[in-house]
């Protein structure tokens, strides 16, 4: 096929979703913490066609070849002859000791009381972005490693007493993260301090057994959910810790760089990496307008969680499995259209590139909770039992609920917002034609292949400019 031939393939294909994206109508947005701050109607549809014009500008004239030698590129920034990951992690489970004591004695108030500020804001929200730009930093501040190496020194097994089997795969971690995101969006109390509290120690108390019985390799990356996941967003970083000859070296790169090492992820993999980002959407879509009225809820006259536990449980099942079977489809349509039949080695390659997509809208969606609640959460931690204490300076400190109001404000969030998810698409689809060019070693059959797929990247991405400005509830 000619130059000009693949460009007409391509330039059809994206004609076709123009039309989609162009089509829709937005909505006004209200936020669930009450700040009126819902994306513009022009910040969606521009976006959406903006997403649409840089995928075909991606496909057809970026040199695969020349950009792969760009990502190889390093920068040695540091030494780093210390590894102290083990005090670091010590220190971590203390303060878990110290928030599980703050969630069974501190305040009744979720936005007085620590522990669902930690977990719902500082940790699922600010960790998680840190991870996609500064590394995996989840790996120093998880709260088993620490005390795992002591349970070393004390003669327990390294590797553990039992051999978690290959074909168990990431499904357990696909179990966990689950049932988190269903105590997350459908439990009826999940800021509920007491119960968060409860749940926070069973499961580290599991996530501990696990590695003691299966070693704390085996168990942290296949069945840990949240050492799983930060790991994969921390593949996007632009920071490594490179080992050499003699010591550890902080490097540097661009985004994605650490993706060309990356293996080619299971069948379990995939899933996982496909719910946690439909498990974010699904936040966003299961309070909005349409999916109320979908389910029989009006809107205006919300009943509460428990009227829409049944309905969110299945429709949280119900986007994972969209989501799953509309990327398996779309990688196996792309390796047909390039003349190579197989597909789950594409596709545990290509998955790898969904977590830009992910780390964006995360970004996106939870922007002004981390702003407004991120407020609550450096006063809670100063006087965690509410007891008059000051022990950071932050306790008296005024919750400015203002830095999301205002023109001012809401441009410069709207701006955040678009920018983040555009961005992130950009970046979803270089990183899906390198890999791609990896695989079949040719730019032309890397560009058809990735037609499908780049056609879904832009359809999710349309949707979650969707999700900002649509009215919600609930």
């Amino acid at each position: 096929m000619s130059a000009s031939g693949l460009r007409s393939i391509l330039a059809a294909g994206f004609a076709i979703a123009v039309l989609f994206t162009a089509g829709g109508e937005a909505f006004a947005h209200a936020s669930e913490r009450g700040h009126v701050l819902l994306l513009p109607t022009d910040y969606y549809l521009f976006g959406g066609m903006l997403a649409v014009a840089l995928s075909f500008l991606v496909l057809v004239f970026l040199p695969a070849g020349g950009l792969e030698r760009l990502s190889a590129r390093r920068i040695t920034l540091m030494p780093m002859p210390v590894d102290g990951r083990a005090a670091v992690s010590i220190l971590s489970f203390f303060v878990l000791v110290g928030l599980l004591t703050a969630g069974v004695f501190g305040s009744r108030d979720p936005l007085s009381n620590p522990l669902p500020l930690v977990v719902w804001t500082l940790l699922w929200v600010g960790l998680t972005i840190l991870q996609g730009v500064f590394g995996n930093l989840w790996a120093w501040f998880n709260p088993w490693y620490g005390p795992w190496r002591l349970l070393v020194r004390a003669g327990v097994p390294e590797a553990g007493f039992w051999r978690l089997p290959d074909s168990v795969g990431a499904w357990p971690a696909c179990l966990l993260l689950y049932g988190f995101a269903w105590f997350e969006l459908v439990y009826l109390a999940p800021d509920d301090p007491e119960r968060l509290a409860f749940v926070v120690a069973a499961y580290w108390l599991l996530s501990f057994s696990g590695i003691i019985v299966f070693g704390y390799k085996s168990w942290i990356r296949r069945a840990e959910f949240l050492s799983l996941f930060f790991f994969m967003l921390s593949r996007l970083s632009l920071f490594s810790l490179e080992r050499g000859q003699r010591q550890r070296s902080l490097v540097l790169g661009l985004p994605g760089y650490k993706l060309q090492e990356s293996v080619c992820l299971p069948f379990s993999g995939i899933a996982f990496l496909l719910l946690a980002l439909s498990s974010v959407s699904f936040d966003g879509f299961m309070r909005t307008f349409f999916w109320l009225d979908l389910i029989g809820i009006n809107p205006l006259e919300f009943p509460g969680r428990s009227a829409v536990a049944g309905a969110n449980t299945f429709g949280l099942l119900l986007m994972f499995a969209l989501l799953f079977a509309v990327f398996i489809g779309a990688v196996a349509l792309g390796g047909r259209l390039a003349r190579d039949e197989a597909f789950l080695r594409p596709a545990g390659l290509l998955a790898w590139s969904i977590i830009p997509i992910a780390l964006a809208y995360h970004f996106s969606h939870y922007l002004v909770v981390l702003i407004i609640n991120g407020q609550y959460a450096l006063a809670a931690i100063s006087d965690p039992l509410v007891r008059g204490w000051n022990l950071f300076g932050t306790a008296g400190m005024h919750v400015q609920a203002g830095a999301t109001l205002g023109a001012r404000s809401a441009w410069l969030i709207w701006n955040a917002q678009a920018f983040a998810i555009i961005g992130g698409h950009v970046l979803a689809v270089i990183l899906s034609h390198l890999t791609a060019y990896r695989h079949f070693g040719s730019e032309r059959s890397a560009s058809i292949s990735q037609i499908p797929l780049a056609i879904l990247m832009v359809g999710y991405t349309v949707f979650g400019l969707w999700l900002l400005s649509a009215p919600t509830a609930g």
